[in-house]
């Protein structure tokens, strides 16, 4: 039987990751143009970088999540041989999902913040042309976001039929043998 403080442990950080990857999405620098005081050039001004942290919390929340998830199932290549059949197969499939989620969720998530805190520091001469002012897409944090969720998923099903798998397993006995033939 799944562990209910597991699950709540885990529903719990996945909850803080999303919400902080939606609130980084929502909180994304912007930047404009400003001219300097003696009108020769123009340069970028960033508003808040808060959606970096934010980022970078949905990013660790995430990971915990997951470590969590991989310490009390043993990364499900450890510890006790799991119970042949459905369970087992399922609890397979959800493991390499919420992995494969796992990861462009936390790919996702880092290349945002890793953007949202680069600002470009270039100026640029009236006669030059246009400035370019790079700024995170919108979109970025919200595609963490949502691989936050299906990861949130995926994981949960993952440890509930590790668990049934587990439950499932056969202990064997090594008390007693089976005789083939006598030796006389």
């Amino acid at each position: 039987m799944a562990s209910k403080l597991v699950l709540a442990l885990v529903f719990v950080f996945d909850v803080i990751a999303f919400a902080l990857a939606v609130a980084a999405e929502q909180r994304r620098s912007t930047a404009k143009v400003v001219t300097d005081s003696e009108n020769t050039y123009n340069y970028c001004v960033y508003d808040s970088d808060i959606a970096t942290g934010y980022g970078v919390g949905a990013l660790l929340f995430l990971l915990l999540s997951q470590a969590v998830l991989m310490v009390v199932s043993k990364c499900f290549c450890f510890g006790r041989s799991l119970g042949p059949g459905g369970p087992r197969a399922c609890a397979l499939l959800f493991f390499l999902l919420s992995w494969l989620t796992f990861v462009i969720a936390e790919a996702c998530l880092l290349a945002g913040s890793v953007r949202n805190a680069h600002h470009t520091r270039y100026r640029n001469m009236f006669f030059d042309g246009n400035l370019s002012c790079e700024t995170v897409r919108k979109g970025v944090f919200a595609a963490g976001a949502a691989f936050v969720f299906f990861t949130a998923i995926l994981s949960e099903l993952y440890y509930v039929t590790y668990a049934k798998a587990a439950g499932d397993s056969i202990i064997p006995s090594y008390g007693g043998s089976v005789g083939m033939s006598s030796y006389h």
